[in-house]
């Protein structure tokens, strides 16, 4: 159920990054693993965190490491959580492993908290139209034009149109409701199949302006989580891998995945990208720069800065665009509104 419905997943972003930060603070004290477990038992907000953590103990109290037990639950961590505990384990450096998990997982929470602030006016003002414009047309309208026709005015296009969609939603309403349910749910169905996925996320991509953002956001996730994975001592071709099921599109997961085969036979990873054009050329090209120079992490890290800031400013510009876009949107409705009924009243009176 929480794939298609995100709120049943039970341990949200901001939980995850607060658990993993306590955690690295205690690791950092000294303080046993299965300690900082129990302390953290007691902290934890979420019941489904507090379950995960109750069986986290019984597995590390059986034998196992911390590393194999959040396996056990990817739907609370991710691979590249898990490669990075693992790292951290090899290396005797878990409590900095923790850290750089949080930090990263704050940056992803504070990127969706942006991106939802700024679609958050946008959505309530298109709900007000929606909610209002239901109510116009089951109350308001019927008698209004019901009015207009008995009085054997000359009825506009306008109102003609106005009079043709109140008929349909007063006699209609309760199919068009299970219509748009049962379209969004069919529409969920399909973006959730193999197929359905790769076409919309290729669509998503061709979009004006939204696609340029979400380009830019994926090269954010990709770069970042990349550079995260190298500088913790994951092999190259495992941290490709693991990126590719995090990056949040499949037209770029398969790209990945081609360059994690291709590096295996002996290819670099900025040539297999070039020859993509999905790809942002400035990606292809810094990556071959960090791989002749040895510095591949560093270079993914300030990619990562770029487009994070990049998606910053786009989010910010279309945020100041959206409120005229929408004052047009309200402008022309009341325009609408006032050629269909009132200029027929004002002409009825007239004639009167």
């Amino acid at each position: 159920l929480g794939k298609y419905l995100p709120f049943f997943k039970g341990v949200s972003r901001k939980e995850l990054v607060l658990f993993s930060r306590q955690l690295s603070t205690l690791i950092n004290a000294r303080v046993p693993i299965l300690q900082s477990l129990d302390i953290l038992l007691e902290q934890v907000s979420s019941h489904k965190l507090k379950d995960v953590i109750r069986e986290m103990i019984s597995d590390i109290e059986g034998g196992k490491s911390l590393s194999e037990t959040i396996a056990r639950f990817p739907s609370v961590f991710s691979n590249l959580y898990v490669n990075l505990i693992k790292s951290g384990e090899l290396s005797g450096t878990l409590d900095k492993s923790l850290l750089y998990i949080a930090d990263q997982q704050e940056k992803d929470y504070d990127l969706v908290s942006k991106i939802r602030g700024a679609m958050a006016y946008p959505a309530f003002i298109m709900s007000a139209i929606i909610i209002v414009g239901a109510l116009m047309f089951t109350f308001v309208l019927p008698q209004m034009l019901s009015v207009l026709q008995e009085a054997g005015a000359t009825l506009p296009l306008t109102t003609k149109i106005l009079i043709f969609f109140t008929n349909i939603f007063q006699k209609y309403w309760a199919l068009l409701i299970l219509g748009f349910i049962g379209s969004v749910v069919a529409f969920e169905l399909y973006i959730h199949s193999p197929g359905g996925r790769v076409i919309w996320d290729a669509f998503k991509l061709k979009l004006p302006v939204f696609g340029k953002l979400l380009q830019k956001i994926y090269m954010d996730r990709f770069s970042r989580n990349l550079s995260t994975l190298i500088a913790g001592g994951i092999p190259i071709v495992q941290a490709l891998e693991t990126v590719a099921e995090i990056v949040g599109n499949s037209v770029y997961r398969e790209i990945i995945l081609d360059a994690a085969r291709d590096v295996e036979t002996g290819k670099s990873i900025g040539a297999v990208f070039a020859a993509r054009e999905e790809m942002p050329k400035i990606v292809a090209q810094m990556i071959e720069v960090g791989e002749q120079t040895g510095e591949l992490d560093e270079i993914l890290r300030k990619l990562a800065n770029f487009y994070g800031k990049e998606v910053e400013n786009m989010i910010a510009t279309m945020t100041s665009l959206l409120e005229p876009a929408i004052m047009i949107l309200l402008g022309v409705a009341v325009a609408i509104m006032v050629a269909g009924i009132l200029l027929p009243i004002y002409n009825v009176a007239s004639i009167q």
